[in-house]
């Protein structure tokens, strides 16, 4: 028999890759050297403009992965379960 991992493991895991993600040195710049002298250059407004619009650009799409994700981890097993109310001839097909 497989062991399978449980809902704590995969906490646990999930909280750790995001604490490796958020303390490495590579995730605070990616080192665009023209991203880096436009920022050099500009005043704390057009700084803090720029911090502005990362997050904005990051929270969407990290907001359907996860959803996403939830999804497909609550419908993991849904292609094996059958619905005893459901007919053969409800299927559309």
């Amino acid at each position: 028999m497989k062991p399978r991992l449980t809902i704590p493991v995969l906490t646990r895991a999930a909280c750790l890759l995001v604490l490796l993600a958020a303390v490495s040195l590579p995730a605070f710049g990616q080192g665009c050297s023209l991203c880096y002298t436009q920022a050099a250059s500009a005043g704390s407004r057009l700084v803090q403009a720029l911090r502005s619009g990362i997050l904005v650009l990051i929270f969407p799409p990290m907001v359907i992965c996860i959803g996403f994700t939830v999804m497909s981890y609550r419908k993991r097993n849904c292609f094996s379960c059958q619905d005893p109310d459901r007919k053969a001839s409800d299927l559309g097909w």
